[in-house]
């Protein structure tokens, strides 16, 4: 658990690494798109400007001539045009530049609320306004002013609010891609960690049988041992009854060790489908009866059975049903009270043969009914088994499960904790070949 705790710590960092790097880089992709869009607002900027200086010029006397300044200037032959304008008593129209911005603008699938601005490019003043838009300011983008004074006292700028959705067109490939990937890798760590916990589990569940399994056994073995001992050292020799007491405690015990280690077998080979059953009609009632008289004389709390047999027939492999009844009613009288009480009913309808077995013990939590079919679940029984004393490795409901199955049938559970406990099986009422 520790060691799944570290990379679980180790996979959330990786994962955040990984979702902070791709958001940077879309971060940087949307600066460095934002810096295309204002390298085009001066590029619309100055086309407006020459456009509005192409309609200004009309009205310049004939004869009058406007130069645009030395050459290799570090000033920009429009700021001696608009200087040149003003000077004649011809001013520009921020009006009129904001109608040409807009419509380069549409042609540029640019849709944005923007505003021209008459400026000073020293202290930033605005001294007027194209429009009354009220532009954010998260995210704004500004043109470069363009002076329309040689003094440096007037200026054109251009302040755009950012275009949202053509930065996002243009970033959709990249946006989709990023996104898949980042699914991807959540999924993928995802199922990597359900992997791991599963692993983890099961090396838990495997940890918790090997201890069952050894404490359980060493009851058993050191039993025999000790009959084993007394039987070979000749002194119950002249105590016959004695020397068969301690014979049969001994073949109890080897019979009980035989006997889980067929069930082991018997599920491996279930889960391998290397086991057929044999299937033929059998009749409930004998085998039902035959059970109730073996627990009841072996169970150390009182017993009592009750039949309610409309279907008096099935059709299954008579050793393993009968193995997997008898498996259902050990584990009622197991987890039950002081008495146990066990009605045991069969039906039918078109398909299924309808057995169920029903007990008044301790009942199962529907938390643990989730699982109590899972090979080595111990959950139900753990803590009953801390009450009540019973022990088991968890194979029970498994081997039921199987046989079931492999008859091609379904077994399901009904409980409510302290009351009751129910299971019900349903067996082809006839299969040619399993």
């Amino acid at each position: 658990m520790k060691h799944f705790s570290y990379i679980r710590w180790f996979t959330f960092i990786s994962l955040l690494a990984i979702i902070t790097l791709q958001f940077i880089w879309l971060y940087n992709t949307y600066k460095l798109i934002q810096q295309d869009i204002q390298k085009e607002c001066n590029n619309i900027l100055d086309n407006a400007l020459y456009t509005e200086i192409n309609l200004a010029s009309k009205h310049i006397p004939e004869g009058t001539e406007i130069t645009g300044g030395p050459q290799n200037d570090s000033i920009s032959s429009m700021t001696y045009l608009y200087d040149g304008l003003h000077k004649l008593g011809i001013q520009y129209s921020i009006h009129e530049i904001d109608s040409i911005i807009g419509i380069q603008l549409k042609e540029r699938n640019i849709y944005s609320e923007f505003v021209i601005l008459s400026i000073n490019p020293k202290n930033q003043i605005i001294y007027e306004k194209s429009n009354n838009h009220n532009l954010s300011q998260l995210g704004i983008i500004k043109s470069n002013i363009i002076p329309t004074r040689i003094d440096f006292s007037y200026g054109i700028q251009m302040m755009l609010d950012s275009p949202y959705i053509y930065i996002i067109g243009r970033m959709g490939l990249l946006l989709i891609s990023t996104i898949i990937l980042v699914i991807f890798v959540i999924s993928c760590i995802a199922y990597q960690i359900r992997i791991i916990a599963r692993i983890n589990k099961i090396s838990q569940i495997r940890e918790d049988f090997s201890y069952a399994m050894v404490h359980d056994m060493k009851t058993p073995l050191t039993t025999i041992f000790t009959a084993l001992s007394f039987l070979h050292s000749g002194r119950l020799d002249d105590k016959p009854e004695t020397k068969e007491k301690f014979f049969n405690v001994a073949k109890e015990e080897a019979d009980r060790l035989l006997t889980l280690t067929n069930k082991l077998l018997t599920i491996s080979k279930l889960e391998n489908k290397k086991m057929k059953m044999e299937c033929e009609k059998i009749a409930l009632e004998p085998m039902l009866v035959r059970l109730a008289d073996k627990f009841k004389v072996k169970s150390h709390k009182p017993v009592s059975f009750e039949f309610d047999l409309q279907t008096p027939e099935i059709y299954a492999d008579a050793e393993y049903i009968e193995e997997a009844f008898s498996n259902l009613i050990d584990n009622s009288i197991k987890y039950s009270k002081e008495r146990v009480d066990i009605r045991i009913s069969s039906s039918r309808n078109d398909l299924y043969s309808i057995i169920k077995i029903y007990d008044n013990g301790l009942g199962i939590s529907e938390k643990d009914q989730r699982s109590i079919f899972n090979k080595y679940e111990r959950a139900a029984a753990g803590s009953r088994s801390r009450r009540k004393k019973a022990s088991g490795f968890g194979l029970g409901l498994n081997f039921v499960q199987q046989v079931i199955e492999s008859h091609k049938g379904k077994i399901f559970v009904n409980s409510i904790e302290g009351e009751f406990t129910e299971f019900i099986i349903y067996l082809p009422l006839m299969v040619k070949e399993l």
